[in-house]
């Protein structure tokens, strides 16, 4: 029903900025609260950020606060990662996900339906 493509991963020193984006098919984006996880090699998968579906509401993780901000652009079925202040660890997988079921917004895995494949951040100390 829906099909989302990441970008703008990439490699980046410590200290230093990345934004991903989160591309949606369909006209019913607006729909879906959306989420960002991530995950590292041999680690479990990791929330993120969350975003309802106006926007008005977000959640994200300890590890990430004031750092990280999770925006969304519903006219260009678009949703963002804004990544400041970037540490070795934050180095993963990072997967956009869309929630059909999500009144406001979920911090699990499986409060989502779709996921997209994922980009790749690399932080270089």
């Amino acid at each position: 029903q829906v099909q989302l493509a990441e970008s703008g991963g990439g490699l980046v020193q410590a200290g230093g900025s990345l934004r991903l984006s989160c591309a949606a098919s369909g006209r019913t984006f607006s729909n879906y609260a959306m989420g960002w996880f991530r995950q590292a090699p041999g680690k479990e998968r990791e929330f993120v950020a969350a975003i309802s579906r106006s926007g008005g509401r977000t959640s994200y993780a300890d590890s990430v606060k004031g750092r990280f901000t999770i925006s969304r652009d519903n006219a260009k079925n678009t949703v963002y990662l804004q990544m400041n202040s970037l540490k070795p660890e934050d180095t993963a997988v990072y997967l956009c996900a869309a929630g059909a079921r999500i009144l406001v917004v979920s911090t699990i895995g499986a409060g989502y339906d779709y996921w997209g494949q994922g980009t790749q951040v690399t932080v270089s100390s």
